[in-house]
């Protein structure tokens, strides 16, 4: 196997400084990760821990271009219930031949602002998907999304400076500059509300998850108030995919991932505005529950497990009902200097697999913390 990868000139977290509306994708960070076709999946996936910031891998055949994989893709895939003993020893190209779905390939000097509209325009499930960018003739190399999106909303704000100068030098009226920044924040809000939505479920997705929690426990850390968890997963979900197919599995995980909010914002009331209900990984989301001691994040798990049953979905191949359900772990501490989210995830996620083992279709309390 033969793996190629090349640091990008430009941190991917931090675009290059005084971007334009010329500005082009060649002057943001790409990535070139590429493998043959006929390379383990085990190897690819080697690669991706040891580097996490890279968006995907390109596959080729005999140093040709074939196609791109992204890493939420193989890691979705990897991590569904035997994902590993299915791919892991076979060629990267059975996982492909599964997983493939549009590629949005573009020229390095394609304008930032017309890929990142070309980046919108995907299918919701396509919006993470890393951009294909091709260099020159037979040199592609992968460019992450966010970080184009983080390059439009820097040229948002250089356009930002450039109305004001506009307003100063041709007497711009107030009410035609307030309109021009009124559009920018709109722009800059429903860029930032892409990139933290789960394209699927249209509820948070996991890097939202991570930054909320993180940003929640140093905050009730320092008031000294409690916080809870819930990890949920969808019962026997693999066999829901066999016995109903793919597309019925994304349709059951939308309908589970709008049942799951509104039930978690019926029992709360939305007083504080503070919970988060995000898909954290394949079948399986999360509820934060600030300010929530664990009584009432175990009455509120309880109540999400009813709602889904009575959504009605049928399931004839579970074990644990004919209908679709969920297994509900619940983890709360109060945050305390030198502790980690960590801990709280590791609880919540060990009361989720003794709710499975019980027998699925139950909330479990996890009260080692």
């Amino acid at each position: 196997m033969s793996v190629e990868f090349i640091a990008p000139s430009n941190s991917p977290e931090k675009p290059p400084e005084n971007l334009s509306l010329e500005s082009t994708l060649k002057e943001l960070a790409v990535f070139n990760f590429q493998v043959e076709a006929s390379s383990l999946a085990k190897e690819v996936a080697r690669f991706f821990q040891a580097q996490p910031l890279l968006p995907g891998v390109i596959l080729t055949v005999n140093g040709e271009f074939l196609g791109m994989i992204s890493r939420r893709r193989f890691m979705e895939r990897m991590s569904r219930p035997y994902g590993v003993d299915t791919f892991a020893g076979r060629p990267i190209m059975a996982l492909y031949q599964i997983a493939q779905t549009d590629i949005l390939i573009l020229p390095g000097v394609a304008l930032i602002v017309v890929a990142a509209q070309r980046a919108m325009q995907r299918q919701p499930e396509l919006l993470y998907e890393p951009i294909v960018v091709q260099l020159e003739p037979q040199v592609y190399r992968l460019l992450d999304v966010h970080q184009v999106l983080v390059a439009l909303s820097q040229i948002h704000q250089q356009a930002t400076g450039y109305i004001r100068e506009l307003y100063y030098n041709l007497s711009v009226t107030q009410s035609e500059l307030e309109a021009a920044n009124s559009q920018l924040k709109a722009a800059n809000s429903e860029l930032y509300r892409l990139a933290n939505l789960d394209g699927l479920t249209q509820v948070a997705n996991r890097h939202c998850f991570n930054e909320y929690l993180e940003k929640k426990w140093r905050e009730l850390g320092e008031a000294a108030a409690e916080i809870s968890l819930i990890l949920c997963d969808v019962d026997f979900f693999k066999k829901y995919n066999d016995t109903y197919g793919h597309q019925a599995g994304d349709a059951c995980l939308q309908q589970v991932a709008q049942a799951i909010l509104e039930s978690v914002n019926y029992s709360t009331g939305e007083v504080s505005g503070e919970t988060l209900v995000a898909r954290y990984g394949g079948e399986e989301f999360a509820v934060i529950l600030p300010r929530t001691s664990p009584e009432i994040a175990v009455w509120i798990a309880e109540k999400i497990r009813v709602w889904i049953k009575e959504l009605e979905i049928e399931h004839v191949n579970s074990e644990a009902c004919s209908l679709v359900t969920l297994s509900l772990g619940v983890a709360s501490t109060v945050p305390l200097p030198g502790t980690s989210q960590k801990n709280l995830i590791a609880a919540a996620d060990r009361a989720l697999y003794q709710a499975k083992d019980g027998g699925r279709d139950r909330v479990i309390l996890d009260f080692r913390f």
